[in-house]
């Protein structure tokens, strides 16, 4: 089979690259290990940059509205329960179930053509004198580019020679669901020595509570209980509601890169670096660079789709994730420094307009960041 584009990996980054791409007119497969529609550990919120995406791809209008919740701001919560709310402006955000963010992506793509092939494996790829190919279990596929987005770990990014070093320390993460209804239409972030949780609403009557924390600092055995014993105000919240999904995990978040393109083939989603999910905007990242990859990709594909022709989507990406990166780094400091981080989230809590001032910036879609010169 030859196709313009093969996608590995079928989470929302690569279905939404396979959108963007057979909306350009081009042939479109994606090779995806398991099943649709997937869960994984997510946050799952949309923050206000990447609200819209889901409306663009033409998927918001697929999504069962009882998987999702709004969500009006974020809300900093210390040990002793005092705490700092900023709202966001405009239409807010949105928590969304995985799985339903998932199902609606795979329906759109294969309205729209593209060939959705789960349980592929592929075990290798080589370049070609017209093309680039995978090698997978059942034979061969041909395709003029490929986009790597295969997850944290990606083999394909190791395999292409593109992973970058990375230091520091790990930081892994563990997301479960309880049936309940929110407490809050925040997001909220709840903060403990070496610690955190990450508290969203993610329909009508769930929420998901989702911890980041550094390697060490958790004592064994792991597991969703112990964790929420970090957090008492959480585990009074949850004192009654069942669980409504299976505990997943994720980790060593921080993955590095030497680049993003390589004659053929580029690196999207968390395939394409990854700092923490400290800041709630793998989603939103993902939908911006997807989209960012699909609108030069005709004129690339034409000139070879060499790395000099995908430079577009190089420089683009950089931008957008060095602006992810410095924040998350400034936060994971932040929460590094328990005392300085008490007194920060005091004075936010003292000053709303300066909290709401920082959000209304941080939450700018990327477009209007470079408007501003951001």
């Amino acid at each position: 089979m030859l196709a313009d584009v093969a996608i590995v990996g079928g989470g929302p980054a690569g279905l939404a690259a396979a959108i963007g791409a057979a909306r350009q007119g081009l042939s479109v497969i994606v090779l995806e290990q398991r099943t649709w529609p997937q869960d994984k550990a997510c946050g799952e919120g949309l923050m206000p940059a990447g609200l819209r995406a889901p409306a663009r791809l033409g998927v918001r209008d697929l999504i069962d509205p009882a998987d999702c919740a709004p969500l009006v701001g974020v809300r900093y919560v210390q040990e002793d329960g005092t705490f700092a709310e900023a709202r966001f402006a405009g239409d807010g955000g949105l928590g969304v179930r995985r799985p339903a963010l998932s199902q609606a992506l795979f329906q759109r793509a294969e309205s729209l053509g593209v060939i959705l092939r789960p349980q592929a494996t592929v075990r290798g790829h080589a370049l070609t004198a017209g093309g680039i190919t995978l090698t997978l279990d059942d034979g061969p596929i041909a395709a003029r580019l490929v986009v790597a987005a295969d997850g944290l770990a990606s083999p394909l990014r190791h395999a292409a020679g593109l992973a970058g070093p990375v230091s520091g320390p790990r930081r892994f993460g563990l997301r479960q669901h309880f049936r309940c209804a929110a407490w809050s239409p925040c997001v909220e972030v709840h903060f403990s020595d070496g610690i955190e949780a990450y508290v969203t609403p993610a329909g009508r009557q769930r929420v998901g509570v989702a911890f980041l924390w550094e390697d060490g600092r958790i004592t064994k055995p792991l597991s969703i209980q112990t964790l929420l014993d970090r957090f008492p105000v959480i585990r009074e919240r949850l004192a009654d509601a069942l669980p409504d999904s299976e505990p997943r995990g994720a980790g060593p978040l921080l993955q590095g890169v030497r680049s993003r393109t390589a004659d053929r083939l580029v690196l999207l989603g968390d395939a394409g670096g990854y700092v923490d999910a400290i800041t709630g905007e793998g989603l939103s990242l993902a939908f911006h660079c997807a989209e960012v990859l699909a609108a030069p990709l005709p004129e690339a594909l034409a000139q070879g789709a060499t790395r000099q022709a995908l430079r577009p989507y190089e420089r683009a990406y950089g931008r957008a994730f060095r602006r992810y990166a410095l924040l998350s780094g400034g936060l994971l400091a932040l929460s590094r420094r328990p005392a300085l981080r008490r007194q920060v989230i005091h004075l936010l809590a003292r000053q709303p307009r300066l909290f709401g001032a920082v959000l209304a910036w941080v939450i700018q879609e990327p477009a209007r960041r470079q408007e501003i010169g951001a």
